[in-house]
């Protein structure tokens, strides 16, 4: 009886001698079709050519077999992978939290962070706090979004109008720049301030030494902020600092 041991399936082309059919179609190290020849014949002109016999379509009759230096192979395509996940858009969902009663000087706060986060293309989810006898004044919250609408509409719109969930009211900006946008002008500044760095090498290189790197985009979908009332201790600067770290 047959059993299966568990054991990862290889993904790899077959090169070389791990081809076993009795002969290919094989094709030149140019592209050249050469035709089907016997495999024999297919890996003495490897050897004579110092290239591998690589194996490109498996699934036709008889298989199609490539000249080509298959170290050089795999590791551009490695390259182009990288290139194509750099240039890859994640869509995040930021989160800011304000109280209807917020103070002035917090809200100029909290929208700094909004803006932020439009500006680097991502969505943000605004959330209203009621709590107490604010659950019986809604119209201040939705005062409070449209407000804050109003003020980053040259950045971002209103993808989703304000509804009420529990004692909560949201609403959720999008961005009006694309996320690929947002992230070819970072590097576009990151490179310039590079050039500035070298062409001024007295002047600090701190901003030429952080690098914007697409691969390792935070997937942080949530920056939780929160409001106190006045009077109250406020404990939330440490989600302030985190959010605009």
């Amino acid at each position: 009886m047959w059993c299966y041991r568990g054991g990862s399936i290889s993904t790899e082309p077959r090169i070389n001698d791990r081809i076993r059919v009795p002969e290919v179609r094989l094709v030149g190290p140019s592209g050249e079709q050469v035709g089907i020849v016997p495999l024999a014949k297919a890996l003495e002109l490897a050897q004579e050519y110092d290239l591998d016999l690589v194996e490109v379509a498996a699934s036709a009759r008889p298989p199609v077999c490539k000249l080509m230096d298959y170290g050089k192979f795999k590791y551009e395509s490695a390259m182009k992978a990288r290139e194509a996940r750099k240039n890859q858009a994640h869509t995040v969902i930021k989160e800011m939290k304000l109280r209807p009663k917020i103070d002035p000087h917090d809200y100029d706060t909290k929208k700094g962070h909004v803006v932020r986060f439009l500006k680097q293309g991502d969505k943000v989810k605004i959330t209203i706090m009621f709590r107490g006898r604010e659950q019986s004044r809604p119209e201040l919250g939705y005062r409070l979004l449209q407000r804050l609408a109003e003020d980053v509409q040259d950045l971002g719109f209103v993808e989703s109008n304000p509804k009420q969930d529990g004692r909560n009211m949201i609403m959720v900006l999008g961005p009006h720049k694309k996320k690929t946008e947002a992230m070819a002008e970072a590097r576009q500044a990151q490179e310039a301030r590079k050039a500035e760095a070298k062409a001024n090498p007295g002047r600090s290189q701190n901003a030429a030494d952080i690098d914007y790197d697409a691969d390792a985009e935070v997937e942080t979908d949530e920056v939780e902020t929160d409001e106190v009332e006045a009077g109250e201790v406020k404990a939330e600067a440490p989600a302030e600092e985190h959010a605009e770290a």
